[in-house]
């Protein structure tokens, strides 16, 4: 095979496995939604392979009066995994409930699918926090 080759096989593999979630990755820590406007605490909960995450932070002006009730209290309450890396569980997203799948998409990102009896569905994404 010619380095020309070689190189391009080892480019594309390379690229699909950017795109592979990682096995490995743990979901605890600190996560933002996308609207940078709260923030969770996310754990291994139940028996260690449940997921719970709590809302511990509300700014940019989600942290008004409507909101601030919900600071302290769990998005995710014991999410069962489904298979590595998915949870499902009822999502709790400021007094409304929602049948919930979560997905570690990589170290660094979750992805939050909530549906409404199954015909009103949103997604949202959660970017790992670091300080």
């Amino acid at each position: 095979m010619s380095i020309r080759k070689t190189s391009l096989a080892l480019g594309l593999l390379g690229a699909l496995s950017l795109s592979l979630p990682s096995a490995a990755a743990s979901p605890e820590g600190t996560w933002e939604i996308e609207m940078r406007d709260s923030r969770y605490y996310v754990t291994l909960c139940g028996d260690g392979t449940a997921l719970c995450a709590e809302l511990i932070w509300l700014g940019n002006g989600a942290d008004n009066a409507e909101n601030l009730p919900y600071l302290n209290t769990m998005l995710i309450d014991n999410a069962v995994q489904t298979k590595p890396g998915e949870w499902k569980g009822q999502l709790n997203i400021y007094g409304q409930s929602a049948d919930g799948t979560i997905t570690q998409v990589n170290d660094n990102q979750i992805s939050l699918r909530g549906c409404v009896a199954w015909v009103v569905c949103k997604s949202y994404q959660m970017y790992r926090y670091r300080q």
